[in-house]
């Protein structure tokens, strides 16, 4: 079974902040509370200034960070650690180095203990689509960054996970580099029925991936009239709204 076909059985989740407060224990809270609701299969893009707390929110979301205020929740259950339908894609590759790009991409399917074939028919179908079919028993040194993003991004959803938690994976990419991942990433959804919160410091990244978009300083959510367009930038539906974007940041 394909890639797409076994990712489409899936439906995204339901991801939920209510009046969260965001911040780590041993340190000071941040400030402001997130209210936030993602549905199912919608790209949410999160921009703000730095130190805003957009990392913090995406591993909230993740689990691995707890709330100091108010519920985080999936399809309406509390979220009370990491799971593996909830997937973290980070701008450090974070692959295994001493890995196979093949064998890195299995990894999450070898936590599920499929078997060993399966584990391989999954991971190819994986690489070819996102181009590195024939760089599959490479080292992750020998790729280019934006090639270990690409296997970064395949092994995120090789998993099926319900929920992509993605934290400026493209930031540390050339400008050329970083348009054909954004590209890539939309073509790649397309099926797969996941859930994706984008963490960004680019507006017009967010403005071409988002259905919505999220400001953390000023907690506005904005719809964006007609994502997945490259000329969005210059746009007339889009020119106001990113306006608005850059002087509330």
């Amino acid at each position: 079974m394909s890639p797409t076909s076994t990712a489409s059985l899936r439906q995204g989740a339901e991801l939920a902040l209510e009046d969260v407060r965001l911040g780590h224990h041993e340190g000071q809270p941040l400030p402001g509370t997130v209210r936030l609701r993602i549905a199912p299969g919608e790209l949410v893009a999160v921009l703000g200034p730095s130190g805003c707390g957009k990392s913090t929110l995406l591993r909230t979301l993740a689990g691995l960070l707890p709330p100091l205020g108010g519920q985080v929740t999936q399809d309406g259950a509390p979220i009370g650690g990491p799971a593996a339908d909830r997937a973290l894609v980070f701008q450090e590759n974070a692959l295994l180095p001493w890995h196979s790009v093949r064998a890195n991409v299995e990894l999450p399917l070898a936590i599920r203990r499929l078997g060993r074939e399966e584990r391989r028919g999954v991971a190819d179908g994986w690489l070819e689509r996102v181009g590195l079919a024939e760089h599959a028993r490479k080292l992750p040194r020998q790729l280019s960054g934006g090639q270990r993003q690409r296997v970064q991004l395949a092994r995120a959803l090789a998993g099926q996970p319900r929920a992509v938690l993605m934290d400026e994976p493209f930031g540390a990419l050339d400008p050329h580099t970083r348009a054909g991942m954004q590209y890539l990433l939309v073509d790649i959804l397309r099926g797969t029925g996941a859930t994706v919160v984008f963490v960004t410091h680019d507006v017009d990244e967010a403005l071409y991936l988002g259905d919505r978009i999220a400001l953390l300083s000023s907690g506005e959510v904005l719809t964006v009239p007609h994502p997945r367009q490259r000329d969005a930038r210059n746009a007339p539906a889009t020119t106001g709204l990113r306006r608005r974007i850059l002087t509330s940041l």
